[in-house]
């Protein structure tokens, strides 16, 4: 496509606490292959770091970067700040702390163009700066990491239920009402059936590539993944039949585990055996996940990958009903047509 007939791309990146990571992002931003216009919209949470300070700087270095205010620090309520501010027909969502591959933005154009899907999306390629965090990216990339789930493992082009972040026609956003903003986590796999359930195509390309840094530390990432499951929990509770048996592996693990435990010091010790098995599971499935890793990120592997189970499954076990009653009052148009 000829550079005067590219459309306009808005780059929309909610941001809380990211001082470590958010210049080197908008840097992979604004080095993108892409002869269109452009423009990057910052939503500044109430962080306590050097956040705010070095995007004033980036507002003042480029005058495409623009900034909005974000005071509650949600990610929803970001989004649809930063959608509102932003103004090009094709929107683009990025993570304070997400490098993109550098033909990422006219790929994704490409794409919709192409296929006529409403959002696209590609691969959450975590990668760690330090054995723990490479531990986590090759458990979040393992399938006895995360399941079938082709936006972390790799997969053909295809139609999809959700995509990591995803590149969106505007009209698709508002015709939706943008983000609904009571879910602090999985508003994008809820925004993405709400977009298939009204005839739109979600798509999934391994073209696209996002550089994802894993959370520092094990209490981090176990309070990453039982937000994970909590509000993957009232997704199924908002949306009817958005469940599937991939989602429900993490809390029977949990409830087995448990059982096992208790049953064993009780009962018999062959009850023993289930917590054991898993045990065992894990460590042989953290084998292939580590080829290639230092062997001090290998041996972390399985305690990354006990420590996304267990949380994502305690998380969707112990979510209140509360939470979707709580949506359900909520749900309102956030974004609306100029």
């Amino acid at each position: 496509m000829p550079p005067h007939q590219l459309p306009a791309v808005s780059v929309i990146m909610p941001v809380l606490n990211e001082e470590r990571h958010l210049r080197n992002a908008v840097r992979h931003i604004l080095e993108q292959e892409y002869d269109g216009e452009m423009e990057v919209v910052i939503a500044l949470g109430p962080s306590t770091d050097r956040t705010d300070e070095i995007a004033a700087e980036l507002v003042a270095e480029d005058p495409r970067v623009h900034t909005v205010p974000n005071p509650t620090g949600r990610t929803p309520a970001a989004l649809n700040a930063a959608i509102k501010a932003s103004r090009h027909p094709v929107v683009v969502r990025v993570d304070g702390h997400g490098m993109l591959s550098p033909d990422y933005i006219a790929t994704a154009v490409r794409l919709l163009e192409e296929t006529g899907a409403q959002n696209v999306g590609g691969l959450m390629h975590a990668e760690g700066e330090n054995d723990w965090e490479r531990a986590v990216a090759a458990a979040m990339t393992s399938k006895i990491g995360v399941g079938n789930a082709a936006f972390h493992t790799g997969g053909e082009a295809a139609p999809a239920e959700t995509v990591y972040l995803g590149v969106f026609r505007r009209e698709a956003l508002e015709q939706q009402g943008g983000y609904n903003e009571e879910f602090i986590r999985a508003q994008d796999w809820e925004l993405n059936f709400r977009i298939r359930e009204a005839g739109g195509l979600i798509w999934f390309s391994p073209e696209l590539k996002v550089s994802y840094r894993p959370r520092p530390s094990v209490r981090t990432l176990a309070r990453q993944y039982k937000d994970y499951g909590r509000w993957r929990h009232v997704v199924a509770r908002f949306h009817q039949g958005s469940i599937n048996l991939r989602y429900l592996a993490p809390p029977t693990a949990v409830v087995a585990i448990a059982a096992g435990i208790v049953l064993g010091a009780a009962v018999t010790p062959w009850a023993f055996v289930i917590p054991g098995g898993y045990l065992a599971g894990i460590v042989a499935g953290s084998l292939p996940a580590g080829k290639g890793l230092p062997v001090a990120a290998r041996l972390r592997i399985p305690v990354a990958l006990a420590t996304m189970h267990m949380s994502w499954g305690w998380g969707f076990l112990t979510s209140p009903r509360a939470l979707a009653k709580k949506v359900i009052a909520s749900r309102r148009p956030a974004v609306m047509a100029p």
